[in-house]
């Protein structure tokens, strides 16, 4: 199993993007009145057929030429299985891949979330021709970005893969899932002067 819902999302995305996908998003959806932690990720990669769909979860599937196995998508239903969750995929040749799981917050086995936001600066550092957007919710509270409003800000492109960029991307994520999850409600310097 992967440690945390991060390295989920990591591995994940980066199979939408080798899948040709020119648009991910990723939802993380953590209710403490429900008690449930919800993963979505949603891309308009080229898809799975029947066939390819219905060997998914098989971790000597993989649609991969450099490796045999694909561990990520039968891990990710294993320990939504072990938390009382559920998982799910869809897809459709030609128009993208939805998967999504669900976990007991209050399960021992529930995976921490890790570092969502060095994996998502990642991410949009990695692939700055893609196209990222990333909603996190606590309970009925919404932070959200993507590379279009980072774009917004950077008016480059290029600017994304820039070290000084990745690490503000990186805090800013950081502070706004923060401010969710406290209910805080610090400041932070929302204006880059590249």
């Amino acid at each position: 199993m992967l440690q945390d819902l991060s390295q989920y999302i990591l591995d994940i995305a980066e199979n939408s993007l080798k899948a040709r996908a020119s648009s991910v998003e990723i939802e993380v959806n953590e209710d403490t009145r429900e008690n449930v932690l919800r993963l979505r990720v949603s891309d308009n990669g080229v898809g799975l057929d029947s066939e390819q769909l219905s060997m998914v979860e098989n971790p000597f599937f993989t649609t991969r030429t450099e490796r045999r196995v694909g561990l990520g998508i039968p891990f990710l239903r294993q320990a939504a299985d072990t938390c009382d969750g559920s998982f799910g995929i869809r897809s459709a040749k030609g128009r993208g891949t939805v998967i999504e799981a669900s976990f007991r917050r209050d399960c021992i086995d529930c995976p921490p979330l890790g570092d969502i936001p060095a994996t998502i600066m990642t991410l949009m550092v990695g692939w700055p021709e893609r196209s990222f957007l990333f909603r996190f919710r606590f309970n009925d509270d919404i932070f959200e970005t993507g590379t279009e409003e980072l774009l917004q800000i950077l008016e480059d492109r290029e600017l994304l893969a820039s070290a000084e960029v990745a690490l503000w991307i990186s805090r800013y994520m950081e502070q706004g899932i923060y401010n969710l999850r406290t209910g805080g409600n610090e400041g932070f310097e929302e204006d880059y002067q590249p």
